[in-house]
């Protein structure tokens, strides 16, 4: 699943008391026009790898799901929207950026000429850039003259006003240690484990990303999309461990359906730890989480959460090109930013349970940035099929994808199109030159489905569009025998299919 483009408005710093001059607010920021609404695609699902359109930004805080950027500065993919495109480097002409714009409450909405919640009116229009940090400067001069005249008044009562106004901790023990079980103790076993990966191509492009140790052999298990620019192409890999030591590294194998890539230490040490893979199968909603990375190039950051929910259809685009990713997420609001892409989601016993793939914005991150950040809607690549894919990608170089032999439609909506909405996965009605609705011979021909089908339901999951359907079937193996239930003519049917196979991302 990593990669968003949308302003959110940020609330001003409060007005500061009387004793400080008050901050004028700044003028709502206009709402963005109307886009286009994208043109609804078909793929077949064994071959699943629709054309990623790129819609513009809609109006309101609507979010676009995308996968994580590696790098702030490599290009940010969506998952049925755009992606996210580099931040200004500092000491550019554009830098400092000014403050955010201040939204409106309470006084007709931001847009309607309501004035900002808690903002008194100035005497006078002042410039936009100087009234945040004089809020700011306020409150921090407030803070100041109450902190003083607490210590003086402690100093007054002590009776010379020479007293110390301190107070001293009890003494840490010498011997204190922080249980296993903690966050601190996970991350202190973790962070060994896992690595900051620099992808860069031959043409100067790339990122940076994460990984995480998989085998004493020196393997890596991270995202695609992390190595992508450096794997076409003949570009540069390098991972780095928390300790600093830097090693090249070089691509085993990659799978852009999964967005799952292998890489590889050239002369890794002899002393490598990899992390131990949990059971993705058996999380709840609700288990703590932890994750990994270098969010914004800012190694080694821990930060926690929960399972937000399982089973989460999830579409993204690697940037590289306009094939898709599918998978069937783990959702955590763990905070997650571009760069945590490839990363271990971490359970409290230390396991991996998942890697960090993707997350979903409100839109354009506030000072002037391009790339937006965490909202707490992160989502993850279940373990067990990441595991699945790294042994294929190990011992053959290339994936391996189930296929029910059958093209779908992609669109997301309210069923108004094959493929979207509660209405199911339509098959399509027509081929095209080099393929047809259904493959002659194939799983689905074999289990009686007809083209114009809509499937609702696949294994115990409940099917609303194509790309939940792709999500749902590449979380299985080929030769698995799964249920299928579709619609025909408003009659339901279920059936039982032996999945295909596909191999490698040619198609």
């Amino acid at each position: 699943m990593s990669t968003e483009n949308e302003g959110t408005a940020v609330p001003a710093v409060p007005p500061a008391p009387s004793s400080a001059p008050a901050a004028p607010p700044a003028a709502p920021a206009p709402a963005p026009s109307d886009a286009a609404a994208g043109e609804a695609e078909s793929t077949l699902v064994h071959e699943a790898v629709p054309q990623a359109s790129a819609p513009a930004p809609q109006p309101g805080p609507d979010p676009v799901t995308e996968p994580m950027p590696a790098t702030p500065g490599a290009p940010a993919q969506p998952a049925y929207a755009a992606h996210e495109s580099a931040p200004p480097q500092s000491g550019g002409a554009g830098w400092p950026p000014p403050p955010p714009t201040l939204p409106s409450y309470g006084g007709g909405g931001a847009g309607h000429g309501g004035e900002p919640w808690g903002a008194p009116q100035p005497p006078a229009p002042r410039k936009r850039g100087g009234g945040l940090i004089a809020a700011v400067v306020a409150a921090a001069l407030v803070a100041g003259g109450i902190g003083g005249a607490i210590g003086y008044f402690a100093a007054d009562r002590d009776g010379n006003g020479s007293g110390s106004t301190t107070v001293a901790s009890s003494d840490t023990p010498k011997d204190f240690k922080r249980d296993p079980g903690t966050v601190a103790g996970v991350a202190a076993r973790s962070l060994p484990s896992v690595v900051t990966i620099d992808a860069q191509g031959t043409d100067g492009e790339g990122g940076t990303g994460t990984g995480f140790i998989y085998d004493k052999e020196g393997h890596i298990l991270t995202n695609n999309h992390v190595v992508a620019s450096a794997a076409s192409g003949g570009g540069k890999l390098t991972a780095t461990f928390s300790n600093g030591k830097k090693y090249d590294a070089e691509v085993v194998g990659r799978a852009q359906g999964y967005d799952v890539a292998v890489v590889k230490l050239k002369n890794a040490p002899g002393d490598l730890k990899p992390l131990a893979l949990g059971d993705s199968d058996k999380v709840a909603v609700g288990d703590s989480t932890i994750a990994i990375g270098a969010p914004f190039g800012l190694s080694n950051t821990v930060t926690t959460g929960i399972i937000s929910a399982k089973n989460r259809p999830v579409a993204s685009s690697d940037g590289q090109n306009s094939k898709a990713s599918y998978m069937s997420a783990l959702q955590t609001d763990a905070s997650i930013n571009p760069g945590n892409s490839g990363g271990p989601l971490i359970n409290s016993a230390g396991a991996v349970i998942g890697i960090n793939s993707a997350i979903q914005s409100a839109g354009t991150g506030g000072m002037g940035q391009s790339q937006a950040g965490s909202i707490g809607l992160g989502f993850a690549i279940p373990i067990n099929q990441a595991k699945n894919v790294a042994e294929q990608l190990i011992k053959t170089g290339q994936p391996v994808y189930p296929v029910i032999g059958a093209s779908v439609g992609i669109q997301q909506g309210n069923g108004a199109a094959p493929g979207g909405g509660a209405d199911g996965a339509q098959i399509s009605t027509q081929g095209n030159a080099s393929q047809q609705p259904i493959t002659p011979g194939g799983p689905a021909d074999k289990a009686g489905l007809k083209p114009g089908d809509v499937i609702t339901k696949f294994g115990d999951m409940p099917i609303d569009s194509g790309p939940t359907l792709i999500s749902e079937i590449w979380t299985h193996k080929p030769g698995d025998q799964v249920p299928l239930t579709y619609k025909r003519n408003g009659k339901e049917t279920t059936v039982t299919i032996t999945l295909g196979e596909r191999k490698g991302d040619s198609n």
